[in-house]
């Protein structure tokens, strides 16, 4: 599936900041994987339960993950980037 539009939260682009150099890379590389197949086996792109039941998350390295939402089919939100506490 394609992805034409990503929207940045202001959350996302606060905790953006906070990254490394070399992970703000990885996210700018796994962005445009994302955009291309936002379901490439290498992004791990799977959705989330409970409380996130709503939101999805795809992996930029064994710790790190974006978080997103699905706005429309070809349209998402991306909510926050970091380590697993992004999930609290």
């Amino acid at each position: 599936m394609r992805i034409v539009r990503i929207v940045y939260t202001t959350h996302f682009v606060r905790a953006l900041r906070t990254l490394d150099p070399d992970l703000k890379d990885l996210i700018r590389e796994r962005t445009l994987l994302f955009q291309t197949n936002c379901f490439d086996p290498k992004l791990k792109t799977h959705k989330l339960k409970g409380r996130l039941k709503d939101y999805w998350s795809y992996s930029l390295t064994h710790s790190h993950r974006v978080l997103f939402q699905f706005m429309s089919k070809d349209a998402v939100g991306f909510i926050d980037v970091g380590d697993h506490s992004i999930y609290k």
